[in-house]
């Protein structure tokens, strides 16, 4: 397959795999796409490794980094200045009802409550504070652009400015996820090169545009930009579909949870192989912004009538991570989730990533080629 996207990286195929696993980065990367790792969940110390383990498994071939530093957070709003053990300085604003019903939702569910003493424990990323701020993205861009990169992007709105130069000055190409054309036209004002739109169907945050509305209307916007389709996608029939539309190629996220090299069982991966595309709900539970995952007890009680309101990021992610702390290693089955797209209905059993790759394409093909040979009548 040859266009601009596969010309611009070098790669075979216009096919770019986000994973918060190394290995899925790596197998896509070296299976002819484009592995992009996940940054969000890890210190800067521990990115550091694993972009040294990527780098010593793909050969000098194409990779890329996503972070996430959204534009509006409450540290931000506040004009929290000093970013020093800015998990104590975020708790701060999480209200003790909020800390009871999280205790109460536990509790509900089999889970001893929490010590007043335990409280306050953990800061940073501990808290899950995660790379959700300036004061914890801003390590993970500086990271990620020491490696021999090819893409950063970035999930809720434009990297900052500073950052966006910086990869221009190094070849780094910058991308961004948007769910309004509006968005994808601001972005590139900002000196975004390539427009990840991400429709209503996509694991994890979401707009409300369904991906067959908006993957057109964001190719008019923004033209001749290169955009990347983004949510829903699984198949080789929904990656010609995209392209149908205008994309120059796809974003795929939740087909590569359920493959060998990120699968680690348990009940997790049973409720995803398990899983509807009805199964799914998008929902503030998760991180306070809205969010697709599965639905839970979790989801369902921040839904509820006695329930004091989902926080905005990223306080509401520290109580998940609060919650998943005080569960441990054996939560409540009931409890268990995670972000995941409407695609999860076709993820019902264990492949390789090669063999989602190659599967991909293969049907790609057949199908652009049924399109042709229908059009030569």
């Amino acid at each position: 397959m040859k266009n601009r996207l596969t010309e611009m990286f070098g790669i075979e195929y216009p096919l770019f795999a986000f994973s918060h696993c190394r290995d899925v980065v790596a197998a896509v990367t070296n299976a002819g796409g484009m592995g992009v790792l996940g940054a969000l969940a890890f210190s800067p110390e521990q990115l550091e490794l694993e972009l040294r383990w990527i780098d010593d498994h793909v050969g000098g071939k194409p990779y890329g980094v996503d972070v996430v530093m959204p534009v509006k957070t409450v540290d931000r709003d506040a004009g929290i200045a000093d970013t020093s053990d800015i998990g104590a300085k975020l708790r701060e604003y999480i209200s003790q009802e909020h800390w009871d019903y999280v205790d109460k939702i536990l509790a509900d569910h089999g889970v001893t409550p929490v010590a007043e003493a335990e409280l306050e424990s953990g800061a940073g990323m501990g808290a899950g504070v995660l790379g959700w701020t300036e004061a914890t993205g801003s390590p993970q861009i500086e990271i990620a652009l020491s490696h021999d990169i090819a893409l950063l992007a970035s999930a809720l709105g434009p990297p900052p400015k500073a950052a966006i130069d910086q990869a221009h000055e190094q070849g780094v190409k910058v991308a961004a996820l948007i769910g309004r054309a509006e968005q994808a036209v601001r972005d590139v004002q900002q000196g975004v090169d390539i427009i990840i739109a991400q429709g209503y169907e996509a694991g994890g945050h979401t707009g409300e545009v369904a991906t067959m509305v908006l993957i057109p209307d964001v190719v008019d916007a923004v033209a001749p930009v290169p955009v990347l389709a983004a949510g829903g996608i699984g198949s080789g029939r929904q990656m010609a579909a995209a392209m149908a539309l205008g994309a120059d190629g796809v974003w795929t996220g939740s087909i590569w949870l359920t493959v060998s090299e990120n699968t680690q069982g348990g009940v997790v991966t049973d409720k995803l192989l398990a899983a509807t595309s009805t199964d799914t709900v998008r929902s503030r539970a998760f991180t306070g912004k809205p969010a697709r995952q599965l639905r839970t007890a979790w989801t369902d009680a921040w839904e509820a009538p006695e329930s004091p309101g989902t926080l905005p990021m990223p306080l509401q992610f520290m109580l998940n991570a609060y919650a998943n702390r005080k569960m441990g290693s054996n939560p409540p089955r009931e409890l268990v989730g995670m972000p995941v797209g409407q695609i999860v209905s076709r993820m019902n059993q264990i492949r390789t990533t090669r063999a989602v790759v190659q599967e991909m394409v293969e049907e790609y093909v057949d199908v652009a080629t049924k399109l042709v040979a229908d059009l030569e009548g």
